[in-house]
């Protein structure tokens, strides 16, 4: 033991530093774990859902938009009531592991509904189980900083992309195996519950929720705690999202153009795959080259999807805006969460994130009925054009907001 005199080795902060910094990764890992498995639930779902729609249930395209519109609005207040009640509660993992089971027992209900109708509110609750997202983005914020953030966020977003295509390749087997028929379809969405069950479990045993530090009273949110800066982007986002209509529609057109419905699926495992690899390079290059310039390119690449679209409908350049699509979702998603978690004052991040996600949601409803109504009104180009024209005015909004130089924006 030391003397009166000795003084106390520095090895015990350093080792508390690493040790924190040890559990951050272990969480991040964990999260990445969890994320695979719920997606590849997800995805054995989503390449046949438009399918199951169209030809198993008898909606046609106006019903299709409202049905996913509908489960999009739903993520919207879920997320938004989440991530206020979870600042406002300091607790995270208690909106978490529910979130992937509800997901899991929707996936059943799809299985055992006989009509459209049917189908809602298992999509409402398939959706709700977003209240997991603003709680679980927002750990993963906390236990970042703004060098490794944008990474985090992608490798999240890539091991999301690489379980959907997992999902979807397992999909594509099944299909081909017992052939497309309504009673594969329901066997396969009750194999589809399975892998967001798991991944709930191992939220319960694995994530060690933070302690709040200190005593903070949560004094309730107004929209100018949240910044200028915030508002604007919350603005444009808005904006692309009406723009930004719901993946069935691509499907369902590239079945009208070349395309078999067997084949349909790899299409939809295209534009993922592509999402998976360019995910962690995306998030890099935010922490690198800066959120906003990402961003911007992100909703280019969407642009460029339907400049192509309306340019030419052959068979090439259809799977080149699905190659597209896949780079913008890949772009688009780390680079969102990380700029909304800098955006939002740190003791309302929780809050920010989940408000951004349900002005995000509640968008979706409006571009999916657009969608639907342009297409059997005038025809499929004019969802494209639409949504070329939004997408260039949120990318000329965008050039407004001042991106966080130093972690989370100062509110007012």
């Amino acid at each position: 033991m030391g003397g009166p005199d000795s003084v106390p080795a520095p090895a015990p902060a350093a080792v508390t530093a690493e040790a924190t910094e040890a559990e951050a990764k272990r969480t991040v890992n964990t999260f990445a774990a969890v994320s695979f498995l719920h997606d590849a639930g997800s995805d054995m779902v989503f390449p046949v859902w438009p399918l199951f729609m169209r030809e198993v249930l008898k909606a046609d395209m106006a019903v299709l938009g409202l049905v996913d519109g509908l489960g999009d609005a739903m993520v919207s207040l879920s997320s938004a009531a989440a991530g206020y009640v979870s600042d406002r509660i300091r607790r995270r993992k208690v909106f978490i592991w529910p979130g992937y089971l509800m997901g899991g027992a929707a996936r059943v209900g799809y299985a055992l509904s006989a009509t459209w109708q049917q189908v809602i509110p298992f999509k409402v609750l398939d959706r709700a189980g977003k209240i997991r997202s603003a709680p679980k983005d927002a750990i993963v914020a906390d236990i970042s900083t703004r060098s490794n953030r944008g990474g985090r966020f992608g490798y999240l977003r890539m091991m999301d992309n690489l379980g959907a295509v997992v999902g979807i390749l397992f999909a594509i087997a099944f299909v081909w195996a017992f052939s497309a028929t309504p009673r594969t379809y329901r066997a396969l969405f009750m194999v589809a519950a399975i892998p967001s069950v798991i991944g709930a479990l191992i939220v319960v045993l694995m994530i060690k929720e933070r302690p709040a530090g200190g005593i903070k009273v949560f004094k309730g949110l107004r929209l100018h705690d949240l910044g200028r800066d915030y508002r604007l982007f919350l603005v444009l986002s808005a904006i692309f999202a009406v723009s930004n209509f719901s993946y069935s529609f691509f499907l369902i057109f590239a079945s009208v153009h070349h395309f078999q419905d067997a084949f349909v699926p790899v299409l939809y495992l295209t534009f993922t795959a592509v999402a998976a690899i360019v995910s962690i390079p995306f998030g890099r290059l935010a922490d690198t080259w800066g959120r906003k310039r990402v961003m911007t390119l992100s909703l280019l690449l969407w642009a460029a999807v339907s400049v192509v679209v309306l340019a030419d409908q052959g068979f090439a350049a259809i799977i080149v805006a699905f190659v597209l699509y896949g780079a913008h979702k890949g772009a688009l998603e780390p680079v969102q969460r990380a700029f909304v978690s800098e955006l939002a004052p740190s003791d309302f991040r929780s809050s920010g994130l989940g408000a951004y996600q349900m002005v995000v949601g509640l968008c979706a409803l409006p571009a999916s009925l657009i969608a639907g109504f342009l297409w059997d009104a005038v025809g499929a180009w004019a969802i494209f054009a639409f949504a070329l024209a939004l997408t260039l005015v949120a990318v000329a909004m965008l050039q407004f907001v001042r991106e966080a130089e130093h972690g989370p924006a100062a509110a007012g």
